[in-house]
């Protein structure tokens, strides 16, 4: 195995992209060799974190496995570090609406009981967010409610479905992209709550 190993040290990316859409995980061991520590560099200067650098490179290798048969790629660096840039944008997207939700629940929600007209304004949020959301698989509604009505963290959501993180994660920003999307008439609100 390590002779085979030391042997994919000599192919060019090309060549180990091809072996790895046959599916030879050799050539993806050694394509994450080649460039997972330049990957969590770039990652770990935008997140701040190691363990979220860790984890969107691993991620990204991941994908590059599940999407070997099918992928069109020329130059093996510029289509990671491409992939990078938006998974770290995705995950920075993440973390700013849950700080906006956040904002929401400490300053906005307090105030819509002093006035009917934003509490019929809240209402009416609240139901057509219950009226998009029956247009979502159930899983993904549960999550929502969870996640936003519930105040539930993505651990606690993925012990409580049995979900892992990045499934609660998808679930959540399948959600949040619909209703983005048809909540154009409670904008203010929506950039404070979902944003």
């Amino acid at each position: 195995m390590s002779g085979q190993a030391s042997f994919f040290k000599d192919w060019d990316d090309g060549q180990l992209l091809q072996a790895l859409s046959g599916g030879n995980r050799l050539a993806l061991a050694e394509l994450y060799e080649r460039y997972w520590y330049d990957l969590y560099r770039v990652a770990f200067q935008k997140t701040k974190s190691r363990e979220i650098a860790e984890e969107l490179v691993q991620d990204l290798f991941v994908q590059l496995w599940q999407r070997r048969e099918s992928l069109d790629v020329r130059q093996v660096d510029a289509y990671l570090f491409r992939a990078l840039k938006y998974s770290v944008i995705d995950h920075i997207k993440s973390q700013v609406v849950e700080q906006k939700y956040q904002a929401y629940q400490q300053f906005f929600a307090p105030q819509v009981t002093t006035s009917t007209e934003e509490q019929v304004s809240y209402n009416n949020l609240i139901e057509t967010i219950e009226s998009e959301l029956v247009k979502l698989p159930t899983k993904t509604q549960e999550v929502f409610r969870l996640s936003r009505f519930e105040g539930q963290s993505i651990p606690e959501i993925s012990e409580r479905l049995s979900l892992t993180d990045k499934a609660v994660e998808y679930h959540l920003s399948k959600a949040l992209k619909l209703l983005r999307l048809q909540l154009r008439d409670y904008m203010v609100i929506v950039l404070l709550f979902f944003w």
